[in-house]
């Protein structure tokens, strides 16, 4: 008797959201390099590369003329514009990795979140990174010891805006220890892989 194989799965993207100083950063790179069948989205810039950036790896530069045909050419999957400069995620390498059964990361915010999830209903698991309280985030912001207080309290304010979005999201984990916080998102990436509707 031969085993049943299910069809061959869709791949998904992982959205990770969290205010500065949660840790979303950390954790997503280690997510990165303990699984080979996750690569994170590059997004396409129309700012300049900086030192050591690397054009397909870092993002894809472009000049804002090229950016805005994009967009209108549907070729964004969700776009904005911060401080006078525009990012972007491009359709094709996304909608590629989904068919071949890969799984993409977004290090994106909640408005990024909500418009990936209105382009590709279905194949977004978004993930909420909360820090343990206000007071460890303004800790953890004030200990990075490259921000003035007046930057810091610019953080706090971003965070309290940020954080008020966190039920728009399918997961919500407290970065409180790394270990664990690390383990609870690999569950939540097998068992968004595991679901019926990814087959």
């Amino acid at each position: 008797m031969s085993a049943f194989l299910p069809p061959a799965r869709r791949g998904l993207c992982l959205v990770l959201a969290a205010p500065s100083g949660a840790g979303k950063t950390r954790l997503s790179r280690a997510l990165l390099a303990d699984d080979a069948n996750l690569t994170l989205s590059v997004s396409v810039t129309t700012r300049a590369p900086r030192p050591g950036e690397v054009e397909g790896q870092h993002y894809y530069f472009r000049e804002r003329a090229e950016f805005d045909r994009m967009v209108a050419a549907g070729e964004m999957l969700e776009w904005a514009t911060v401080f006078a400069r525009a990012y972007g995620t491009p359709r094709a390498p996304v909608e590629a990795a989904l068919a071949d059964g890969r799984d993409v990361l977004f290090d994106i915010d909640w408005q990024g979140h909500r418009l990936l999830r209105a382009a590709l209903p279905g194949d977004v698991v978004g993930v909420f990174i909360l820090p343990p309280s206000r007071e460890e985030l303004a800790r953890r912001l004030a200990g990075r010891g490259t921000d003035t207080a007046e930057v810091i309290a610019q953080r706090m304010a971003e965070a309290d805006a940020e954080i008020s979005h966190w039920r728009e999201f399918d997961h919500v984990l407290v970065n409180d220890d790394f270990d664990t916080a690390l383990g609870e998102l690999r569950a939540v990436l097998t068992a968004a892989r595991l679901a019926t509707a990814r087959r």
